[in-house]
Parts: C-alpha cells; sequence; structure tokens
C-alpha cells in the first residue's frame, strides 16, 4: 500500500514543489501562558509558512505541543518555548493522540504518515489525525484506509486565508472524514480559525481547496492583468484599486491581497513578493486540479491556462516569490 501511495504522489503535479521558506525566528514565548494541566498533548507536524503560526496558536489556547519537522531549524522557536521536539513523525504518535500534520505536497504527507519513520509506525488506537495540507484527495482516501486498518481516526482538513489568517487565527478549514469525529476535529481546529466546515467524507475537503485555490489563482491573475493595463492607460494603481474594489471587478485579490507594489501594505507585493503562498505551491494546487478534471471529465479551460502561467513562472526564476508575483511576470514578459 505505501508503495501505491507514493506513486499516488508522484502523479500529482509535484514537481514545482521546491524548499519552503521559513518564517523569521523570534521569542515567542511570553504571549503563551497557559494552564497545562487542564490540556492534553497535540502533536504538530510541519512547520512552514502556515504550520508556525498555527502551532502558536495552539500554544495560545493552552495546548502542549509534541513537534517535528524535517528542517530542525524550524522547530528551535518551539523548543526555547517549552514545547517538546522530536526527532520523527512516529515519535510524535508514540507521544500524542491528536495530530495535526501542515506539510507541502502528497509525497511529504506519505513519507510523514507511511514512511520508515511515519506516524503509522506508532500511532494509538483510537488517535485522530488530522492533515491540514493540501494534497490529492485520492492519497487523503487511501491514507484513511490505512489509519483506519490501524484503529485510528484520519480527517483531511485544509485551509484557506493564507499566512495572514494563520497569524491572526482567522483560517477556513474545509473537513472532510466522518462525521461523528467532527465535533473533536473542530475542538482544535477553532484554535486556529474562524471557519470550520465540514465537508462530507474524507477527500471532499481536498476537493473544496483545490477548487478554491483554483479560483484564487484565476482571479489573481486577472487582478494583476486589469491593474497592468490600468497603470499603462495612466492610470494610478491606488487609485484604479479603490475603484475596482467599488465597482463589480472586486475580489479577495483586489481588495485584501493585491499584486501591485506600493498598493497595500502587509502583503508581500510590498516586500518584494517574500512570504505568503510560494508560486511552487501554487502551480502544485493548480496540477491538483488539473488532475482531478482529467479524472472527472470536467473543462477547466481557465483553470489549465492559469497552471500553464505559474508553471511559466517557476521555469523563470520566480519559483520562491509570493504567487501575486504574476503582476511583476506580466510587467517583465514582452510576450504578454
Amino acid at each position: 500500500m505505501a508503495a501505491s501511495l507514493r506513486l499516488l504522489g508522484a502523479a500529482s503535479g509535484l514537481r514545482y514543489w521546491s524548499r519552503r521558506l521559513r518564517p523569521a525566528a523570534g521569542s515567542f514565548a511570553a504571549v503563551c501562558s497557559r494552564s497545562v494541566a487542564s490540556k492534553t498533548p497535540v502533536g504538530f507536524i510541519g512547520l512552514g509558512n502556515m504550520g508556525n503560526p498555527m502551532a502558536k496558536n495552539l500554544m495560545k489556547h493552552g495546548y502542549p505541543l509534541i513537534i517535528y519537522d524535517v528542517f530542525p531549524d524550524a522547530c528551535k522557536e518551539f523548543q526555547d518555548a517549552g514545547e517538546q521536539v522530536v526527532s520523527s513523525p512516529a515519535d510524535v504518535a508514540e507521544k500524542a493522540d491528536r495530530i495535526i500534520t501542515m506539510l507541502p505536497t502528497s509525497i511529504n504527507a506519505i513519507e510523514a504518515y507511511s514512511g520508515a519513520n511515519g506516524i503509522l509506525k506508532k500511532v494509538k488506537k483510537g488517535s485522530l489525525l488530522i492533515d491540514s495540507s493540501t494534497i490529492d484527495p485520492a492519497v487523503s482516501k487511501e491514507l484513511a484506509k490505512e489509519v483506519e486498518k490501524m484503529g485510528a481516526v484520519f480527517m483531511d482538513a485544509p485551509v484557506s486565508g493564507g499566512v495572514g489568517a494563520a497569524r491572526s487565527g482567522n483560517l477556513t478549514f474545509m473537513v472532510g472524514g466522518v462525521e461523528d469525529e467532527f465535533a473533536a476535529a473542530q475542538e482544535l481546529l477553532g484554535c486556529m480559525g474562524s471557519n470550520v466546515v465540514y465537508c462530507g467524507a474524507v477527500g471532499t475537503g481536498q476537493a473544496a481547496k483545490i477548487c478554491n485555490n483554483m479560483l484564487l489563482a484565476i482571479s489573481m491573475i486577472g487582478t494583476a492583468e486589469a491593474m497592468n493595463l490600468g497603470i499603462r492607460l495612466g492610470l494610478d494603481p491606488k487609485l484604479l484599486a479603490k475603484i475596482l474594489n467599488m465597482s463589480s471587478g472586486r475580489c479577495w485579490s483586489s481588495d485584501t491581497y493585491n499584486p501591485v507594489p506600493g498598493v497595500m501594505d502587509g502583503v508581500p507585493s510590498a516586500n518584494n513578493y517574500q512570504g505568503g503562498f510560494g508560486t511552487t505551491l501554487m502551480a502544485k494546487d493548480l496540477g491538483l486540479a488539473q488532475d482531478s478534471a482529467t479524472s472527472t471529465k470536467s473543462p477547466i479551460l481557465l483553470g489549465s491556462l492559469a497552471h500553464q502561467i505559474y508553471r511559466m513562472m517557476c521555469a523563470k526564476g520566480y519559483s520562491k516569490k509570493d504567487f501575486s508575483s504574476v503582476f511583476q511576470f506580466l510587467r517583465e514578459e514582452e510576450t504578454f
């Protein structure tokens, strides 16, 4: 079964992922006061741009953490704050019966669960395993079968909202799994998000996330094109953004995450497109959408074009920049 899972992961458009950007380290122990006795430990695996603030919000709500990340440096500030750091996902499973994973790709999720030192090597019966990665729905279903064989429960719960929402605890979780277990998952996910939505059986959370990110990619490209055209026509970008955001063209990409430098503060476009949601990860998610569209015979004309654009960006040096850097890409590409 582990071999079939790896084949599923390898077939999911994952070749566009490169090493995750890491949030800057800093002390946060002072904001994590809690009554430890009233909470049982929660395992957390994957401390990238999203996982790091998600784990911190669990701490703020009083949950002691059992931490693992493939990059040891990512664990240091948690260790400094008194959290327990272990050396493998299996060790997390040995010490915690509720575990959240937040990983970049299907391959990473398969390794964390089914690898030589994976969760399933030491998972306890009755454990609740919540995967907040964005991966192929078919992989989520296969992982759920493997987890069930061990007497544990698996739920997929990918997130939307970006790094800003992860920091503020306002993520949206799309949850798939056995409905009777939703309340237990909601207890933890509610510490990190303001919306926790039950979608149906395992895999439906991933389905919702893939659809959302395909739309996000399309709207970001559209916003970047509109802003670029307006600027070339002589419009002030802040004025154009204001008009769009009070008109029918308004969308999240224009009013919350504008891709044009200087239009908004606190977004990646104001910081040379650093941080946020990487172009490689958007290309990966669009690959998942493409695979799902093929398997369900669903036409995604704009989704396929968005996939091509983000793949091209990865090949042209934008792989480590935020996906809103599509504006910069359009500005620099003479062929458009």
